[in-house]
């Protein structure tokens, strides 16, 4: 008996000390990140020295050639182009939505942004009665009958009772990706949408819209407006049903362009063919400096490579920064990534995406997949000093579906996201919405997590 309580208390000493070792490792990761760190300038040259950098355009192109630099001051060891074939559309000129009503002697200018993929409306525009929906079974009842020749209205509000924005997101965006599709079944001339917003103000938020031919072969316009002007157009729309809006649009799909992935590796010390990685998407729509989305996250995984550098340590696997091309409107570089993965049999170990802000860290969302959510638990208490706590069994991101379908165990960044969809998709995603101090903690407690995962998970 006394000897079973020797070997207990001797484990339970071990146990601390190794507790004491990582606590003072996470300070200094921490002290590094908060002191040390260039997320803040680099985030400051890629919004505002290259700016706007949707696919196939040149602030894209500009982009990769920073981004590969940017790794290297960082300390990779080596970074690699990996190609990837990204949708070239372009927006063209200014976008009009205009609102006319004989009845309420109105001629109304609202603020309006084509979405992106759309098609354009044909050169003198649209213009038409508007029908106002807030679903897709509201479309069905209407029928043809009565939407055919008309504009269809998405007037679908975020739901505020959810806590987490991403779930009123979630469930309005559908709107946004097959609305268009939806409307032109049953003969609408143009399609528009409230903007994916909480936030009344007077912002249009674009996105990326797709046209699913199973649904109907016909290409409509389709647009975001504001809050504000969603408003006025449904609060009108009570007061004289026979309104008229007029829509134009000057959009094109040009041929795809060439473009790449970067990839800045730390090469591993003991396991030539496993890695770990982190990754956001360098690519960003073109009305804005794509400062949140997703510049804080590409700089952020960068910071990762200079974490290792001024650390002194290289990691057990092979680390990767990853700047995801074309996340935006089509994910070819997300999927490209994983069959470069697949054809080169490399054993991905975890993987995580930060695409939610630059904002205050919160937690992480993780994969239950090969014991990763029962491993990263364990060091809940480490990271609590840090703000960084709430685990959820959910992980990954939009550009690690592809290689989720692999198998690959995935963890989700979570920052605070309450003002996140303020200005989501808009032109006020800019530079000066970045708080220096959140985006460092943010970035910290994703070196943090991922150094600990080099350090200690061991796949089942």
């Amino acid at each position: 008996m006394k000897l079973k309580l020797a070997l207990l208390l001797a484990c339970s000493q071990l146990f601390l000390k190794a507790q004491n070792q990582d606590s003072i490792l996470l300070k200094k990761i921490y002290n590094i990140y908060l002191t040390q760190s260039k997320c803040y300038s680099n985030l400051e040259y890629l919004t505002t020295k290259i700016g706007p950098r949707l696919s196939g355009s040149k602030g894209a192109a500009e982009a990769v050639i920073w981004a590969k630099k940017a790794m290297y001051e960082a300390g990779a060891d080596t970074v690699i182009l990996q190609p990837c074939m990204v949708p070239h559309w372009e927006r063209g000129a200014k976008e009009v939505c205009n609102l006319t009503s004989t009845k309420l002697k109105l001629n109304i200018k609202l603020n309006c942004t084509a979405l992106g993929s759309s098609v354009a409306t044909p050169a003198n525009g649209v213009k038409a009665r508007v029908i106002e929906v807030k679903s897709y079974d509201d479309l069905s009842d209407l029928g043809e009958k009565n939407i055919k020749g008309k504009i269809v209205f998405f007037n679908v509000f975020f739901n505020q009772a959810h806590i987490k924005t991403g779930t009123a997101y979630g469930e309005t965006v559908k709107y946004r990706s097959k609305g268009a599709s939806n409307a032109a079944k049953y003969g609408a001339v143009a399609c528009i949408v409230r903007s994916m917003t909480s936030v009344a103000d007077d912002e249009p938020h674009t996105g990326n819209m797709n046209y699913d031919t199973t649904i109907c072969k016909t290409k409509i316009a389709s647009i975001a407006i504001s809050y504000k002007a969603a408003d006025v157009l449904s609060e009108s729309l009570i007061k004289d049903p026979n309104l008229e809006v007029f829509v134009k649009t000057n959009c094109k799909t040009l041929p795809d362009e060439p473009s790449f992935n970067v990839i800045g590796q730390i090469n591993g010390t003991s396991k030539t063919n496993k890695y770990l990685v982190a990754g956001g998407h360098l690519d960003a729509w073109d009305n804005g400096q794509g400062a949140h989305d997703d510049g804080a996250g590409v700089v952020q995984c960068i910071e990762i490579l200079r974490m290792y550098k001024l650390l002194g340590v290289k990691p057990k696997y092979n680390v990767r920064a990853i700047a995801f091309m074309n996340e935006e409107n089509g994910l070819r570089g997300g999927e490209a990534y994983a069959k470069f993965a697949k054809e080169n049999n490399e054993k991905h170990i975890a993987a995580l995406e930060t695409d939610a802000g630059g904002y205050t860290p919160r937690g992480f969302g993780v994969d239950t997949t090969n014991n990763l959510y029962n491993t990263v638990i364990k060091w809940e208490k480490l990271l609590q000093p840090y703000y960084c706590e709430r685990f959820t069994k959910e992980g990954g991101g939009a550009d690690l579906i592809a290689l989720e379908k692999l198998g690959v165990p995935c963890i989700g960044f979570e920052p605070d996201t309450q003002r996140y969809f303020d200005i989501h998709h808009t032109a006020q995603d800019t530079f000066d919405k970045i708080n220096k101090r959140e985006l460092e903690l943010g970035a910290a407690a994703i070196g943090a997590l991922l150094h600990l995962l080099d350090l200690y998970y061991v796949p089942k």
